[in-house]
This record gives structure tokens, C-alpha cells and sequence, in this order.
């Protein structure tokens, strides 16, 4: 265990900046707290950003998966999660998932669609930061990465919510979404059982991390070019 933990240490530190580097600031909101930050930003390229804070989100999403399942899942249980898409929390959400219903939804439920599941996700991201802070030998990396994906997400919330203001003229919907079982925790639950569950969480996390990039690029492509977006 503490071998790998130094093997991903040594690649996590060579691969990190390039995200911190790579990465275009999209802080929406100044020192009062508007968001007026990002309303002189011309439509186009705020979608950009919101799109290139999405891709960042999903890559290293899938980073945070194969470190936590490499230090932590035992080979038996890593196909477990294939099996848990049932207990994720945006699973109740009226989200579609086939390719030919993601096609169908308009401009406006595109936009709304990633909202719902960047706004889904803030507070269990915040709550797996601090169940990984009680497990032994956690690497900072893996902590840091979580708390930087917990930001980053943040972020793209505001650049959402001016988006959808400029695009659709606007005020967002009330789409806040949280489990609370997810989020409360009365009985501490056994070190395999809270390790299987976040490891669950991440793997949906990183499956609707996904669903914001691809939805975000369809709408981008339909913005350059309608009639030819797959």
C-alpha cells in the first residue's frame, strides 16, 4: 500500500500542473458577490470556458477514480461499481441518457440539464473530502485533487448561471438537487462499507462529469454548425 501510495504521488506531481497551468479562470463573482465578473465576457467565448472547465472536471475525475480504486479497492470489488449505477444520487434526476433523447432536448434543457448535475454534486464533493480525510495513509494528492475538482465545479456553476442569463434571457431554475442519506452520516459505517460507497460516488461522478462535457459540446455544435451534431 505505501508503495503505490508513492508510485501515484511521484506521477501525481508530474501530471498536476498541467491542469493549473491549462486552466482559464472563470470566477464569476467579485468581491460583493454578483457575478458580474463574467457578464463583459462575450457569449461565445464564455461557453468556451464553460466547456474547457468541463472537460478539466471529467479528466480529472478520472484520475480521482483510478488513484482512489489503485490505493484503496481491492481487485475483487472493482467491478462492483459497474454494478452500483442504481445508488447514484443523480439517478432521480429527469435527465435523459440514451443518445437519441439527448439529441431531442432543446438548447434551454441542455443548459438547465448541466446545471442540475454541477449543482447535484457540490455538496457530496465537499462531504468526500472529509470521509477520505479519516481513511489511513490518504496522499495529499488525492485530497487535493477533490478539493480542486470541488472549486472548479463552483466555478462552472457561475459561468452556468450567467450563460444561461445571456443565452436564454433568463433566470435559472430552481434546481438544486442533494441525497440526503448521502450527505448524512449518524452511524459510522465500516472502513470497506464507507470505502465501496465513496468509491461508487466517484465512479458516478465521474459518469455525470461526462454528461456535462458532452452535453455542453452538442450545444456549442449546434451553435457552428445545426444540422450536423452527432
Amino acid at each position: 500500500m505505501h508503495m503505490k501510495v508513492i508510485q501515484w504521488s511521484v506521477w501525481a506531481l508530474l501530471l498536476w500542473p498541467q491542469h493549473l497551468t491549462a486552466s482559464t479562470p472563470l470566477d464569476c463573482r467579485d468581491d460583493q458577490g454578483s457575478l458580474s465578473r463574467c457578464t463583459s465576457i462575450s457569449q461565445e467565448k464564455l461557453l468556451d470556458r464553460v466547456i474547457h472547465h468541463a472537460e478539466l472536471i471529467y479528466r480529472v475525475s478520472e484520475e480521482l477514480c483510478s488513484l482512489f480504486e489503485e490505493l484503496f479497492i481491492p481487485f475483487p470489488f472493482r467491478l462492483q461499481s459497474n454494478q452500483a449505477a442504481y445508488a447514484c444520487i443523480t439517478k432521480a434526476l429527469p435527465i435523459p441518457s440514451s443518445k437519441s433523447e439527448i439529441q431531442q432536448l432543446s438548447d434551454k434543457w441542455l443548459l438547465h440539464s448541466v446545471l442540475m448535475l454541477v449543482q447535484s454534486w457540490i455538496e457530496p464533493l465537499v462531504h468526500l473530502q472529509m470521509t477520505m480525510k479519516r481513511y489511513d495513509h490518504t496522499p495529499d494528492m488525492l485530497l487535493n485533487k477533490t478539493k480542486w475538482v470541488s472549486e472548479k465545479l463552483i466555478s462552472l456553476e457561475q459561468g452556468l448561471v450567467v450563460l444561461i442569463k445571456k443565452m436564454l434571457d433568463e433566470s435559472t431554475l430552481a434546481t438544486v438537487y442533494s441525497d440526503q442519506s448521502v450527505l448524512q452520516n449518524d452511524v459510522q459505517p465500516e472502513v470497506l462499507e464507507s470505502v465501496m460507497r465513496d468509491y461508487t460516488l466517484l465512479s458516478c461522478f465521474k459518469k455525470d462529469a461526462h454528461k456535462m462535457e458532452t452535453f455542453l459540446k452538442l450545444l456549442k455544435c449546434r451553435q457552428t454548425d445545426k444540422y450536423n451534431c452527432a
